[in-house]
């Protein structure tokens, strides 16, 4: 598919407001921001999540020199036959990815999106004008974020490391303007993603699983209290055959949307996972269940 989509990744505050910046805290930060771009851009034009972003087929990402009135760069996604001096700042596959990118950006920060209201809606716009862009399931996106953990950790070094910049925002162009991706990053979000406590006393909670990898163990579950889908990883003592039959059959109902399948909700024993101010980030999930479990 053809296309291009133009990500920007600005510093300011301290020494960035000086366009200074440390160098080595500056490679490793846009390092995580190529990283998290072409594992973002790869999903959407070959619907698989890879491991390395060199692997990343059927577009280039290129890079715009820094602007001189601020510590800024732009990258610019290529897919097709365009150059960066044709290539157009809005495209419907352009959009996907500004749309699957701030998806990911934000959830891993903890600014919940709801994919329905987001890219549901984005491909309900296109599909009203006959456009074909390729369609990305919930489930995959979210096991993207996973992926992208480290790669957004990383974004954050010249915040939190050195210090030579207070935060950073990434945009991209949508509808002919600049668009805010994701939250502001900066020290509160650095935590968030870095550090986890755990709860040590157990709680109960039902939900559907949205994803899951059997692989790492790793997941997430939506669970209506909370308003939005949770991650989770099941602790070594519930990797039983049987609980891993209740995940992945949970998650195939939940794929085609058959919510009144008795198999679609499990009921689990975890423990809560929190950033140091409390807002939760996973479960751990120490026993799951068909039936419904008492507190």
């Amino acid at each position: 598919m053809n296309g291009a989509a133009w990500i920007t990744l600005s510093y300011r505050g301290r020494s960035a407001d000086s366009h200074q910046i440390d160098l080595y805290d500056t490679a490793q930060a846009l390092m995580g921001f190529q990283r998290s771009l072409a594992l973002t851009t790869h999903l959407v034009l070959n619907g698989e999540i890879i491991t390395q972003a060199p692997a990343l087929k059927g577009a280039q990402i290129l890079t715009l020199p820094t602007e001189s009135s601020s510590w800024k760069i732009t990258a610019v996604i290529l897919a097709g036959a365009y150059t960066i001096g044709t290539a157009p700042k809005d495209t419907p596959l352009g959009n996907i990815v500004r749309s699957v990118y701030d998806y990911v950006i934000s959830e891993s920060l903890g600014f919940h999106v709801d994919y329905e209201k987001s890219l549901g809606q984005l491909y309900e716009e296109h599909a009203a004008k006959n456009v074909a862009i390729p369609k990305i399931e919930q489930h995959k996106v979210d096991a993207l974020i996973e992926k992208c953990s480290t790669a957004i950790t990383d974004i954050h070094r010249p915040i939190v490391k050195t210090r030579t910049a207070t935060e950073a925002t990434i945009t991209a162009f949508r509808l002919g303007a600049e668009t805010k991706i994701g939250g502001t990053l900066n020290d509160d979000t650095y935590e968030y993603i870095h550090e986890v406590f755990t709860n040590q006393e157990q709680e109960v909670i039902s939900g559907r699983i949205s994803s899951y990898n059997s692989n790492t163990f790793k997941g997430r579950i939506y669970v209506s209290t909370e308003g939005r889908p949770v991650a989770f990883e099941l602790a070594d003592t519930s990797r039983s055959n049987n609980s891993v039959q209740l995940i992945v059959a949970s998650l195939s109902v939940n794929a085609i949307k058959d919510y009144k399948n008795e198999w679609s909700v499990v009921h689990c024993r975890v423990y809560r996972n929190t950033s140091r101010k409390g807002h939760l980030k996973s479960y751990t999930i120490v026993h799951v269940s068909h039936a419904a479990l008492k507190q």
